[in-house]
């Protein structure tokens, strides 16, 4: 196996997942374009909000696992549990910030192609990564984890 066995052993590293999600929606709105978004509002400016604040989300976690010194990569080994910054309230800001990134790019765009692939997308993560992350986390670092579990709700 080439990849680290001290690992989440994720079904899928979650960027590919997202810019596969990205290419079905964009490529169903290609072959059957549905708006949704209504005609008087500024859908493009509204979506690119909602995608900044996502990205933002997504970052912030990004750097707060970085500075804490943690793998940020699924397929590298945990090396500690993070608490800190949007960790305080949800233990998948990253997930977070992905799910609010295909919302903002289907209203941005005006395709429900996008929020129709979010629900796939969606289900990979919870169970091909995040599931498989908290299993790992619970063998590697034990009742530190379950006690973090127990703090902080899963999403929101």
């Amino acid at each position: 196996m080439s990849e680290n066995t001290e690992t989440a052993q994720v079904l899928i590293r979650p960027p590919i997942a997202w810019a596969v999600a990205v290419v079905a929606g964009f490529v169903l709105d290609w072959l059957e374009p549905l708006p949704f978004v209504p005609e008087d509002w500024p859908g493009g400016l509204i979506g690119a909000v909602v995608f900044v604040l996502a990205l933002a989300l997504a970052i912030w976690a990004m750097d707060v696992q970085t500075r804490a010194g943690r793998n940020v990569p699924t397929n590298r080994p945990t090396t500690a549990i993070v608490d800190g910054g949007p960790y305080r309230f949800t233990r998948n800001p990253i997930y977070l910030g992905m799910f609010g990134g295909l919302i903002g790019l289907a209203i941005a765009f005006d395709t429900p192609w996008l929020l129709a692939v979010l629900v796939p997308f969606a289900l990979v993560i919870r169970y091909g990564v995040v599931a498989r992350e908290e299993a790992y986390l619970e063998r590697k670092f034990g009742d530190a984890y379950r006690g973090y579990r127990r703090r902080v709700r899963r999403w929101l």
